[in-house]
């Protein structure tokens, strides 16, 4: 028990160390901290407040609703106290005979801030009634309209924004935990698979890598996050994909790609980091959205392939078989890049395949198993 414990707290630990290695995390947060940050610079949060609204978390869009609300019914509140007052109509002030108050039935300041809160929401209970003796009164209830008609045109947006945000509909579109390097139509590749899990499309998808590490110059200068193009691609091509199932990308690994150099046996003491963008257009919303994920050494499996995931059924119907999806097996495969095109030094790996928990397991002979297309 003790040592199941350990174990599992090691595992922990390595998993959450190679978390805060990473630029961009699995989920595609990118995590990076800003220091020195100076004071003019946050001025320009306060300038840009559509997009701090929009980009901040829902407890403070909570929190900003209601006091926005509450703060502008208090100083209407006030006004409408100020200008009974300065007409007499107060309780305490003890109006005379056929006075003309400016509200009726406003005695205080709780009256006053309950008739603002019922002119700015149009409640109108029937108590509290503004008169047409008091020209200041009629202007203060018309302002008071519009600014309240603002502050909910305000909050409608930013919710509506917020819940129609593209990152939402990154969540139904998935990567595989891993990458593999293996043979493939006779070049050497490393491939990756993506989902989308909504059976509307992606219009227009596009997909590239960018290989993150840190470079040494003959200068002997350090440039942190040199970053190099990796092109990803299809068997129909990389400019639009097609994107109505799951679909494997690989990218060819020759004298041209940073992968070139690499082996499996140095492939895990490497330092880099492999991050993947997929853009593309919700077909339902027109939105346009970009799924991010990254790679690190220990994420790529060197002589593996993906097992298939798409087949026909009885009935002739493509179905897409998810517990496949993350699910590789063992090839022959070279041991380096080089070799393979030098077709030596082939070497076969262990034939004990590694099941990725990035997907759950489910059964084929059960139809709920099955995603028709």
């Amino acid at each position: 028990m003790k040592c199941s414990m350990r174990q599992l707290l090691r595992s922990y630990l390595k998993k959450h160390q190679l978390c805060q290695n990473r630029l961009v995390t699995k989920d595609g947060h990118c995590n990076i901290e800003y220091g020195n940050v100076k004071y003019k610079n946050f001025f320009a949060y306060i300038l840009d407040f559509w997009t701090t609204f929009v980009e901040i978390r829902w407890r403070f869009v909570i929190l900003f609703f209601v006091a926005s609300f509450t703060l502008s019914w208090f100083i209407f509140g006030l006004l409408w106290y100020w200008i009974c007052r300065n007409n007499g109509d107060l309780e305490w002030q003890n109006p005379p005979e056929g006075h003309k108050p400016c509200v009726l039935n406003l005695k205080g300041l709780t009256t006053a801030f309950l008739f603002s809160l019922e002119t700015q929401t149009t409640v109108g209970y029937g108590g509290l009634d503004i008169t047409p003796y008091c020209p200041g009164a009629i202007a203060l209830i018309i302002i008071q309209i519009l600014v309240g008609a603002i502050i909910n045109c305000f909050w409608c947006g930013v919710v509506m924004t917020k819940i129609a945000l593209p990152k939402k509909r990154v969540k139904t579109i998935r990567f595989s935990e891993v990458a593999v390097i293996c043979p493939n139509k006779g070049a050497l590749c490393l491939q990756i698979r993506v989902a989308n899990l909504r059976k509307s499309l992606m219009i227009g998808s596009q997909i590239f890598g960018k290989l993150l590490r840190t470079k040494v110059s003959s200068e002997g200068e350090t440039t942190i996050l040199d970053q190099v193009n990796v092109d990803f691609m299809v068997e129909a091509g990389k400019d639009s994909l097609f994107f109505v199932c799951p679909l494997t990308l690989y990218h060819v690994i020759d004298k041209t790609s940073p992968f070139f150099e690499m082996a499996v046996d140095t492939l895990n003491q490497q330092e880099f980091e492999l991050v993947v963008f997929l853009d593309g257009t919700d077909e339902s919303t027109s939105s346009s959205c970009q799924v991010r994920t990254s790679y690190i050494p220990q994420e790529i499996m060197w002589g593996y392939k993906f097992l298939p995931f798409i087949f026909r059924n009885k009935e002739g119907k493509y179905c897409v078989n998810f517990s496949n999806f993350a699910k590789v097996e063992p090839v022959l495969t070279a041991s380096c890049a080089e070799c393979f095109h030098n077709e030596k030094c082939h070497k076969h790996f262990s034939t004990k395949g590694i099941d990725n928990q990035g997907f759950e397991v489910i059964n084929i002979s059960d139809p709920a198993s099955i995603t028709k297309m």
